[in-house]
């Protein structure tokens, strides 16, 4: 027997909304209604392609592998029409989150329908077509998570006043409950299913006065109501693992976005503490840390899709003038919840993801890059032009044993992996070791060496890497690339360099490249094609004018600064003259 409340669920489907009165009365006699505990599979890759789903209440997880979740499906959406349509096996797993309730369209009984409607094809086809492109395209996203299971580590983990801030903090994307063993206990799925949809978010809270028996009933109930597992531990007790979070269990747990989150008694990050709790996990794995009531609305903000995140590019000296975007965006209010770069973008970044100040960053970089010149320590040219120590040290007196997992602010950095593979992005290990990756310009600094693999800069494969943080699931996200005109230029006609003489002779006569500009422009061509497209992936970009500035001229590092302070300034104005607005939807220099 169907629930009564199907015809409402056709009519608000994008699969079958289109359907007259009398289509979707001959639709709803050939659905069968039934339900699919959370964890289980709706059906494998590689299984006959037989039925088209229509979720009724829960979520689904699109995987590519058995942990991988590529797509989430939520209620009152369709899946499995592309096998409908082509009647090709299953491309991927479907597997429930938690608890569902699906009604289920056969290939038989849609022939029946077809046969007297063909018009129900018209919605079929165009959703299967719909899949196909987006999938071609990169751009399935994992969905937006709308309940979530809050399972402290312990009993000493304040995890009630937690869920309460927690549920504050999402009230300004949508309405928030919190549902615990005293109040959810014993309940049916249908009175579940009742507060999901009234609520545009559930906590389900694993606090309990129960134990035993009914504490593990309460546990499991959390576990198949969630689309999200929230993992509370005071940061500086002894590292335990988590109730049913044990590696022999993954399809409980591990095919859903986890976040483990560090609770610190002071106000700064208890450096190594992320680093010893997440060994207790396997698998793909968020970590925040909370260090005040400040950092709720961010927490907030990253585990229900709305985000803020920060991109810099490389670009040797000119990626300076990202501090004076930096000091724009402050003023006018922007704060960011994560944070990535490439090179010179990715070093001022983790100024950014550790929390200092504007005024702080430009002491230190400026002090870094003008005075203690890191790339002065020449030598005999037989890897590169310095020796790279210089720059070591300084990136390793600027952030010292700080590891990017004790950065206050999710943060990556990426480097070019010549060894194979391309793309290296490092969320983890000492900073100033991946930051000096991160920065190696061929040919200038001799790449990083580590555990068999040569890594250079990575502006060779990604300058601007907006679309790591997309994948991320970052929601908005600000870039600031380095795009002024870097080409370079000569009067001279030749195939070969003239003798010494010549040269001196021709001095300030000819134009003729210098040996650090060819190999820093060299090292960003590649990637240039590709960061115009990455561009697109941003919501506000910054492209500052910096012809006046070389890539290498640390000592005009006060231009650089002030050519993006007033570019950004007159970006944000012209954005807020369009929509009253400091948040621009899009930048007009995109």
């Amino acid at each position: 027997m169907l629930p009564p409340d199907v015809d409402g669920l056709l009519k608000r489907s994008a699969t079958f909304a289109h359907l007259d009165d009398s289509a979707r009365e001959t639709l709803r006699r050939e659905l069968v209604w039934f339900g699919l505990p959370g964890g289980r599979p709706l059906f494998k890759h590689g299984e006959a392609a037989d039925a088209l789903y229509l979720l009724k209440n829960g979520s689904l997880g699109v995987f590519d592998s058995p942990t991988v979740l590529r797509h989430l499906i939520g209620a009152g959406e369709s899946v499995g029409e592309i096998g409908l349509v082509d009647g090709v096996h299953r491309q991927r797993t479907v597997r429930a989150l938690r608890d569902c309730e699906l009604l289920r369209l056969d290939r038989a009984a849609f022939e029946r329908v077809l046969a007297r409607h063909p018009q129900a094809l018209l919605g079929v086809a165009r959703m299967a077509i719909d899949r196909l492109q987006r999938r071609e395209r990169g751009e399935e996203s994992a969905g937006l998570p709308r309940t979530f299971a809050l399972i402290p580590a312990s009993d000493g983990v304040p995890a009630r006043m937690l869920a309460m801030r927690l549920m504050i903090a999402l009230e300004k994307y949508g309405s928030c409950v919190v549902i615990d063993a005293e109040l959810g206990a014993g309940r049916s799925a249908d009175w579940f299913a009742e507060r999901e949809a009234q609520a545009h978010f559930v906590i389900y809270l694993d606090v309990s006065r129960y134990s035993g028996a009914d504490r593990h009933l309460w546990r499991e109930r959390c576990l198949r109501q969630a689309d999200v597992l929230l993992l509370p531990a005071m940061a500086a007790q002894p590292v335990r693992a988590w109730p049913d979070m044990q590696p022999d269990r993954p399809l409980r747990v591990r095919h859903r976005p986890r976040h483990l989150i560090l609770l610190h008694a002071g106000h700064q990050v208890a450096l190594g503490a992320a680093q010893r709790w997440r060994d207790v996990f396997h698998g793909e794995l968020q970590h925040h840390h909370l260090c005040s009531d400040a950092d709720i609305p961010r927490l907030a903000r990253s585990i229900s899709g709305n985000a803020r995140g920060l991109i810099l590019a490389g670009g040797g000296a000119r990626g300076l003038a990202h501090l004076g975007v930096l000091r724009a965006l402050h003023e006018a209010g922007h704060r960011f919840d994560a944070v990535g770069g490439t090179s010179i973008g990715a070093i001022i970044g983790a100024g950014v993801a550790a929390g200092w100040g504007v005024d702080e960053m430009t002491d230190t970089f400026r002090h870094a890059f003008v005075r203690g010149r890191p790339l002065s320590d020449w030598t005999l040219p037989l890897v590169a032009l310095t020796r790279g120590g210089r720059a070591a040290r300084m990136l390793h007196r600027t952030f010292g044993a700080l590891e990017i997992e004790d950065l206050p602010l999710p943060y990556f950095c990426v480097s070019t992996r010549l060894s194979g593979g391309g793309q290296a992005v490092h969320r983890h290990g000492p900073l100033w070791h991946w930051l000096r990756a991160s920065s190696a310009i061929p040919g200038v600094l001799p790449p990083l060496l580590h555990r068999g693999q040569v890594h250079v800069d990575g502006a060779l494969v990604n300058n601007l890497p907006t679309d790591v943080m997309t994948a991320d699931g970052i929601a908005h996200i600000t870039a600031l690339d380095i795009r002024a005109d870097i080409a370079l230029h000569t009067d001279a006609e030749e195939s070969a360099t003239p003798s010494l003489w010549r040269l001196w002779l021709q001095r300030g006569v000819v134009q003729r490249p210098g040996l650090l500009s060819t190999l820093v422009r060299a090292g960003m061509v590649n990637g240039e094609e590709a960061s115009l497209r990455r561009r697109d992936l941003a919501q506000l970009l910054f492209t500052p004018p910096l012809e006046h500035v070389g890539m290498l001229d640390w000592k005009d590092w006060q231009r650089a600064i002030d050519a993006g302070y007033r570019h950004a300034v007159e970006l944000l104005e012209s954005a807020a003259d369009v929509d009253g607005s400091i948040e621009p939807a899009r930048s007009p220099l995109a």
